[in-house]
């Protein structure tokens, strides 16, 4: 990677493949789960990830550039952790640590998200800046709810 094009597009295929991860690891989250509300908070989860998914092959061609993934061991990483917390955790623990685990990868993917936006705006990929603002402050929302879900009922 030499240039900013090239940092921009690395990170755009390692939040795709992350959202595609996502994709196939929250239900087995949901199922974890316990109580209704944290259930249908990541059931809601999943299908926001859907369509960041489809809105991350929009950006694509938006610069483009075809839609594919590269490996993230951050988000690999973060799965193992909160299949980890799916085994060892139990009883009211189980709902706040999966709610952690949820937070972790919010986290993770606002600061990939915040970060792509900023480039893709210095590049002159207007349409692009658009729809990651957009997944920017989607996955804010997610977080924020997850914090009052944390607050008001499971903590």
């Amino acid at each position: 990677m030499k240039t900013l094009q090239d940092v921009f597009l690395h990170t755009l295929q390692d939040i795709y493949y992350a959202e595609n991860q996502m994709v196939k690891s929250l239900p087995e989250v949901e199922e974890a789960a316990t109580g209704s509300k944290l259930k249908q908070a990541i059931a809601d989860h999943l299908e926001e990830t859907k369509q960041h998914v489809k809105t991350l092959e929009k950006v694509f061609k938006s610069v483009g550039e075809e839609a594919s993934g590269e490996k993230c061991d951050a988000i690999e990483g973060l799965i193992k952790e909160t299949r980890g917390l799916m085994k060892e955790a139990s009883g009211d623990g189980k709902n706040a640590a999966l709610i952690g685990a949820c937070q972790a990868v919010e986290h993770y993917e606002i600061a990939r998200y915040g970060t792509l936006r900023e480039w893709a705006k210095v590049l002159g990929h207007n349409e692009a800046h658009d729809l990651l603002t957009g997944i920017l402050d989607q996955e804010k929302a997610a977080n924020s709810k997850l914090t009052n879900l944390a607050v008001s009922e499971i903590n």
